[in-house]
């Protein structure tokens, strides 16, 4: 399992400085700009993509997130240039603050990859401030259907991962439709061997634990859990909370902590990158209860892994601890 691990100040603290920082990365990107007539078409909307690449070119994309862009890279292949934004397994990407070349990264893109739903609104702003004529903008959480106030984390089910990687392999080919077999090859490639293994874990998870009652340290891992056919036992607001940064309340953290106590739940699986104080107590407390604990992380850990790499340690893990539980 992953091992990098830090423990995050409350995320609301950096949020202040977002519109200065991205007003000073305006100015400083005022040149890279000065070219560009409008702000992208957004890819989900349905609405064309960027201008093809041309022979001998590649599709210039931004993430704003290594796993969706450890996923943009590899559907793209030899034909896309894939620039990931939050490479760094330290990094929040709730609050990140952008910096100077994110911003010319941005300006530079024909096609743009969000997560949307409130998990990085820096994000939005930064394509904002930094228009370019004709990108393409895919914002996650619209393509999937889920609003701001909803469940951000959509890396986590296997049911969204499907959904993004169609609709980045679609807006490839309509960037560069002279490689339009190319992408399909690569999607292709990618669905039946890259994420073979991330596959059958999933069915084998399902098939053997279904309904299995587990609790968690925040909400990163609740579509996890349903892609599993896992109960989640943790309160849904004590989960919000933490992924959040603010406090739970008295009253979550005793029923968790009741929950750990008296073995209602088999597995506790916790967010490492976030690893506050009460999730640290809860861990101990599992331990010490003798439920197995399994380790997920934000974004990608080790940062040079794939997606597929990065998933499927940590639902071997998620397996193992299941197997340890159970007895089967």
């Amino acid at each position: 399992m992953p091992t990098a691990a830090t423990s995050r100040i409350p995320r609301p603290c950096a949020r202040t400085v977002l519109v200065t920082a991205v007003a000073a990365l305006t100015a400083m990107t005022a040149a890279a700009c000065s070219t560009s007539s409008s702000s992208g078409s957004k890819a989900s909307g349905g609405t064309s993509a960027a201008g093809g690449s041309g022979p001998g070119k590649k599709i210039q994309v931004v993430a704003a997130e290594n796993f969706w862009g450890s996923i943009a890279g590899q559907l793209g292949g030899d034909h896309a240039h894939v620039t990931s934004i939050i490479a760094n397994p330290d990094t929040d990407p709730h609050d990140y603050e952008p910096k100077a070349a994110d911003a010319r990264s941005v300006a530079g893109a024909q096609y743009a990859i969000v997560n949307g739903i409130g998990y990085d609104a820096w994000a939005d702003k930064l394509l904002a401030a930094n228009p370019a004529h004709g990108r393409t903008e895919l914002k996650v959480g619209d393509l999937v259907g889920v609003k701001e106030g909803g469940n951000p984390h959509r890396w986590y089910s296997p049911d969204d991962v499907r959904k993004v990687i169609g609709r980045i392999a679609d807006d490839y080919k309509k960037a560069d439709p002279a490689d339009a077999t190319y992408f399909d090859q690569r999607k292709t490639a990618f669905e039946t061997k890259d994420l073979a293994r991330y596959d059958s874990l999933i069915s084998e998870i399902r098939s053997r634990y279904a309904g299995t009652p587990i609790g968690a340290s925040e909400s990163i891992v609740t579509p996890l859990a349903q892609g599993l056919g896992l109960k989640m036992l943790t309160p849904e607001t004590f989960l919000d909370a933490m992924s959040e940064g603010t406090d739970p309340t008295a009253k979550d953290k005793s029923a968790i902590d009741d929950q750990i106590k008296n073995k209602q739940i088999k597995v506790y699986v916790y967010n490492s990158q976030n690893s506050t104080p009460d999730v640290q107590a809860q861990v101990k407390a599992a331990k010490e209860a003798g439920i197995p604990v399994a380790t997920v992380t934000e974004t990608l850990a080790p940062a040079d892994a794939t997606f597929q790499q990065w998933q499927t340690t940590q639902l071997q893990g998620i397996e193992e601890a299941l197997a340890k539980a159970t007895g089967r």
